[in-house]
């Protein structure tokens, strides 16, 4: 039996809408990551606005942790939905701010108070 540990990523009841993605190999990322997806490959990795290969937009949200050390492995993000800006897991020195307008965009809401 699995036991539950809130973590507070969901913001409130806002509609989630999901997807099953593939994160490309050689990373570890945990649950609430925001990801990028590269143009090249299709593949998503942690999104940093510093990045030129397509994966500095914003693309989701990682909805459980994936462990793709030794491979590409499929996942759960979230494509819409309100959430915790301080449980979000940016790259590199982004921060919400970074974000927050492209976010807006693909109806994904970072809150400051949950």
């Amino acid at each position: 039996m699995e036991t539950l540990n809130p973590d507070k990523l969901l913001a409130n009841d806002y509609p989630l809408v999901t997807d099953i993605v593939t994160i490309a190999s050689g990373q570890t990322l945990v649950r609430g990551t925001l990801l990028g997806k590269v143009t090249a490959t299709g593949k998503f990795i942690k999104c940093v606005s510093t990045a030129v290969d397509g994966s500095q937009t914003p693309h989701s949200i990682l909805a459980e942790d994936c462990d793709a050390s030794g491979g590409d492995q499929p996942a759960v993000t979230y494509l819409s939905g309100a959430f915790n800006q301080n449980a979000i897991t940016f790259g590199g020195a982004d921060t919400a701010a970074t974000h927050r307008a492209a976010l807006r965009d693909l109806n994904i809401y970072l809150k400051t108070a949950v």
